[in-house]
């Protein structure tokens, strides 16, 4: 049986770097390993919770129950044509060494998405996404393992009920199921989304598009803007883009005339949730051991020290400017506990 950790620090499984502890905590490194974890833990060491980089969770208690952090690894080619071939991904790969494995193999699809902390396992949970690329577009199959009788599920596209940063892993299967396997359908022609204008300036400075180099000033926007975990504890965009009706936001433009927004159909539009934080004043604007991150406010950060209620406090003072400013409710991106 797979031995479990007991009291264990969670600071080192959270990109924000706030303490907490996990009552227990296991790490299976294969789908046999999971299956005989969840066969004695059906109902003991409740509630429980599967941890994946912790690029995207803020704790703001110790965890009384069973953390379960899945360490499978492998990536694989399993099906090919002249167009596409599809590669299969263990849970446990770490996200942007996929997309550079990916790279390094001319393969087309995933290059707007390097960068992004995280595991593979996450990916179809959160519907990655950035410059204009959602991983949904990409992933041909998702394989689990259902938490309350261990049974295996294969799910498509479709069934994964992918939207903007949401997925039925957030709803119907929220905790329910492990994610061990994630299969991406990739092209090997040079199909590119290139229309971000970030995007398009920094590829000004290259000889050529192409998937290197995508990848490469993919990665060079993202350290300009955004802060390493490593040095600043953050979870990435704590917010996502809230999406308003157009007659709403025809309505705000009256008095913001050079607000951002892009269409997202005939009857709604996506804003910036950074502008959105910035026109309250919020950007760089530190309270105790927390901030909007100065280059970039959507994200908040820890300078050390922080604890999660700390920074929840904090998000919940920008949701309340924003929402008394602009009558618009920011939904945290983050999975808080």
């Amino acid at each position: 049986m797979l031995a479990l950790q007991e009291n264990i620090s969670l600071q080192p499984y959270n990109t924000f770097g706030v303490g907490a502890k996990a009552r227990w905590m296991a790490m299976p490194g294969s789908t046999e390993e999971v299956m005989d974890l969840l066969s004695h833990n059906r109902s003991e060491r409740d509630p429980k919770f599967i941890l994946g980089g912790g690029s995207n969770v803020l704790f703001t208690q110790d965890f009384t129950g069973l953390i379960i952090h899945p360490r499978i690894k492998g990536i694989e080619k399993v099906r090919e044509s002249d167009e596409f071939i599809c590669i299969r991904a263990g849970c446990g790969e770490n996200w942007d060494d996929l997309v550079d494995y990916c790279v390094r193999n001319n393969l087309n699809g995933l290059e707007n998405l390097s960068g992004i902390p995280g595991n593979t396992g996450a990916s179809p949970v959160q519907n990655i996404g950035a410059y204009g690329v959602e991983v949904k577009d990409c992933i041909e199959s998702v394989e689990a393992i259902m938490m309350s009788d261990c049974e295996r599920i294969r799910l498509s596209p479709k069934e994964c009920k992918f939207s903007y940063r949401d997925s039925i892993f957030k709803h119907e299967l929220k905790n329910a199921c492990i994610i061990t396997y994630v299969t991406y359908r990739l092209s090997k022609n040079a199909v590119f989304t290139t229309h971000y204008p970030d995007l398009q300036k920094e590829l000004k400075k290259y000889p050529e598009v192409n998937v290197k180099n995508i990848r490469e000033a993919v990665i060079t926007i993202r350290k300009n803007k955004l802060p390493d975990p490593e040095y600043l504890g953050n979870a990435g965009s704590f917010f996502k883009n809230p999406v308003i009706s157009k007659q709403k936001a025809e309505s705000i433009r009256q008095s913001f005339p050079s607000m951002p927004a892009y269409k997202c159909d005939d009857e709604r539009i996506k804003l910036s949730a950074a502008w959105l934080i910035e026109q309250c004043q919020w950007k760089g604007r530190k309270i105790g051991r927390v901030e909007a991150y100065n280059k970039q406010p959507l994200v908040i950060v820890n300078h050390g020290g922080a604890t999660g209620n700390d920074v929840i406090e904090y998000a919940h003072m920008i949701q309340q400017s924003v929402s008394k400013h602009f009558g618009i409710t920011l939904e945290m991106e983050v999975t808080v506990l």
